[in-house]
Order: C-alpha cells, then structure tokens, then sequence
C-alpha cells in the first residue's frame, strides 16, 4: 500500500520534480522512513497473531479498492469510498479496541509480538499422549469435554474469561479438570506451549445454521473458536461420547483418540524429529505404560 501511494505521489509530481528530490535526501529521512517501515511491520506482525488479521485483511482490500478507483476514474465508487474513509479512524477504534488495549499491555510489557514459539519434540510427543489417554477416558466414561490447542493465533481475549492454570500436562488433571462436579468443567481447557495453561474459558459460538441439530453448545464452541482462530479444538460429547476436532471452521466427527495424537504430532513435530531415535523411545515407553495401566 505504501509503494502504491509512492508509485501515486511519483505521477503526480512528475519525474523530473522526483529527480530533483533525490539529491536532498540526507541520512536522517533514510532513518526516518526505515523506523516508520519498522514499525509497521511489527504492527502487522502482532495483528496477526491476533483473531484482528481477518478485519485487517479486510481494511487493506477496501483501501486498495479505493486506490484502483480512482485510477480507473471510478468517479461515484471513489466518491463513496473516499467518504467512507472519513469515519474510518472512528470504526478502526472501535474494532480493534481488544487488540489496541492489548498492544498497549504488551508495550509496556517489553513485548510486542506473543507467536506461539516451537516446543521441544519431546515435550510435544508427552503432551499428545497425555491428551490422547485423557481424551480416551472422558470418551469412554462419556464426560463432556473441550480441548482447544492454541497454535499460531494468541487466544489472550479467550484466556480472560477463564481461569490461569499454567500446568504441566497430563491426563489426571485433564480428567479432573472436567470431572462433573469440578467447577472448570463447563468451560474450556487452552494448551499454549506444551503446557495447561487455562481451563473454565468461554469460547465465541458459530453461527453457522447448516449444522446438524444434534451437536449441542461445546461442539458449536469448538467451531466457533475454529472459525476464529487457526486452533485445533477437540470435542468429547457428553450424551454419546463421540470425538470430533474442529479445525478452520469444519468438524470432524467419531475420530479415534490415537489418530488425533498423530494429528497433534504432525502439527508440531518435523520429520527430522520424527525419525529422532529419542523421540522413538518415547513413544515405546508411553505405549508400555498404557499397557501397564490396562
């Protein structure tokens, strides 16, 4: 968008005024246009840790089809877009007002982007056979369950709602964190970084109308979330206890714990890592406890 309105500034000036520009630049405005160039490129990398990426994505379309308006001498289009633009910073707050408070806490925070950073492949393989162990009882025992992992998307604005745990992983405390009469068991349960790092947390339902009427409120959560995120949900019903996994907005229905464990590893664990002899005895040895335990 930048180098269009440049490109624009450039024809409207002329080339020879724009040749006569060019001597005068000094140290300081190359300075100047790097930390304005800096800065918007993190601006865009922490709206796009954010759930705010698809109304900037939006933002930039109508911005260009403002600009390709005018071009084509689109008089009337130009004339209600440019008009549009006049309330914009009005909107943009309004919005945006989660994810600006937000940058702000993380400004004074040292912070400012909060990407999901990669785990160890160790760690990893013991978090998704927690998960697949947990998922497998609550399904047998037909306990309602909803498991969301975060991934690239920061769920900050979802952790709120519940309660901050940050626990190491295992399928105990999933168990009792679900059990009936523990009070988290409504909500859901966020994975960040290997770890449990929030349970009891109220997710956005879908508005999605084709649904099937027989998936009640934890599984129209679990796409909700899906719809708004690039999480990966996974839903234990509580009337069947059917496994499904919600990703991008589509569920997957009476899914086996052992192939969402798989589907855990592929999202974070490369194929160097797969073929890590370590990795494989970890797994050997979770499998023998399983054993042991049936």
């Amino acid at each position: 968008i930048i180098i269009l309105y440049a490109l624009e500034e450039v024809q409207t000036l002329g080339f020879s005024d724009f040749q006569n520009i060019l001597p005068n630049i000094s140290v300081t405005d190359i300075l100047d246009i790097l930390l304005v160039a800096f800065i918007i490129y993190k601006l865009l990398g922490f709206i796009q840790a954010t759930r705010a990426w698809q109304l900037a994505k939006g933002i930039i379309f109508f911005i260009l089809a403002t600009l390709v308006s005018q071009w084509l001498h689109l008089y009337t289009l130009h004339w209600i877009l440019s008009g549009l633009t006049t309330i914009g910073a009005i909107a943009l707050v309004v919005l945006f007002q989660p994810e600006l408070r937000r940058l702000l806490e993380n400004l004074g925070g040292n912070r400012l982007r909060n990407f999901v950073v990669g785990a160890d492949s160790s760690e990893t393989a013991h978090m998704a056979k927690e998960i697949c162990n947990a998922v497998t009882y609550l399904s047998k025992t037909r306990t309602g369950a909803l498991i969301v992992i975060e991934r690239n998307t920061t769920l900050d604005d979802v952790v709120e709602t519940g309660t901050v745990i940050n626990a190491q992983i295992s399928d105990e405390i999933l168990e009792n964190v679900f059990y009936e009469g523990a009070p988290l068991h409504d909500g859901a349960v966020i994975i960040r970084r290997n770890r449990l790092h929030a349970a009891g947390c109220v997710l956005p339902l879908t508005q999605n109308k084709s649904l099937p009427k027989e998936l009640g409120t934890r599984h129209r959560a679990g796409i909700g979330m899906s719809e708004n995120s690039d999480c990966y949900s996974i839903i234990v019903s509580e009337e069947t206890g059917i496994v499904s996994v919600a990703e991008g907005g589509v569920i997957r229905r009476k899914l086996e714990p052992e192939e969402i464990e798989k589907e855990i590893l592929k999202m974070y664990v490369t194929e160097e890592d797969t073929n890590n002899p370590s990795l494989e005895m970890i797994k050997k040895m979770t499998r023998r406890i399983k054993d042991v335990k049936r």
